[in-house]
């Protein structure tokens, strides 16, 4: 049954971090929990933007995860323009694939999403309890050093402290603040009504009825 979604990231930290934060949209914000959200794919930031490299990450994430009935690939827009490169690579990522394609950039960084929910995060992984949200979270080009500075008596290391983040901080206000967050969950809530559809086919189909809304 084709239910998941393929998450493609470019770094170790995302693996963790990124299905994590989707299933939390899923059941907080979207009331989709039994949307799957597959092994994530990681392909480098640097080899994603080449000519056929993505392509390839999308076969290659589909092919070995049968079960896959989306794609969404979450990337850091750095120094691009997200109007400009988003739609490039989604339309690259939708010749290797009959599967729905989503394409979020994060802009800037990941992080620049931590930003816009700080309050949420005081007293986490040693953000300081007077840490403020700074205007327009997503402007700031040094999302991971304004983490840092935030952090009474150490730094801010991906691998650590971005999964505890996304575990804490607060979903509506990321959302509210920062307008990739808010496009990733409207990408999510239709890859998941387009997933759950066709495995409610796929049921009927197969003799069985769909599960009945609760």
């Amino acid at each position: 049954m084709s239910n998941g979604i393929v998450p493609i990231v470019e770094g170790q930290s995302e693996v963790e971090s990124v299905p994590l934060l989707l299933r939390r949209l899923l059941a907080e914000q979207l009331d989709a929990p039994s949307v799957e959200i597959l092994r994530p794919f990681r392909v480098k930031r640097t080899k994603v933007v080449r000519a056929d490299e993505l392509e390839r990450a999308v076969t290659l994430a589909t092919r070995d995860r049968q079960s896959a009935g989306a794609v969404l690939v979450i990337l850091d827009a750095d120094d691009d323009c997200p109007a400009k490169l988003g739609p490039d690579l989604l339309s690259r990522a939708k010749k290797s694939t009959e599967l729905p394609v989503a394409v979020i950039l994060a802009n800037r960084e990941f992080e620049a999403w931590f930003l816009g929910a700080k309050e949420s995060l005081r007293g986490v992984r040693g953000i300081r309890e007077d840490a403020q949200v700074p205007p327009k979270p997503e402007s700031i080009r040094g999302a991971k050093e304004r983490l840092s500075g935030n952090m009474a008596g150490s730094r801010y290391l991906e691998v650590d402290d971005q999964p505890a983040l996304v575990a804490m901080m607060d979903l509506g206000s990321a959302r509210q603040r920062c307008p990739s967050f808010d496009k990733l969950v409207r990408e999510l809530s239709a890859l998941a009504a387009l997933v759950s559809h066709r495995a409610s086919s796929g049921d009927a189909e197969n003799g069985s009825s769909p599960a009945t809304p609760s």
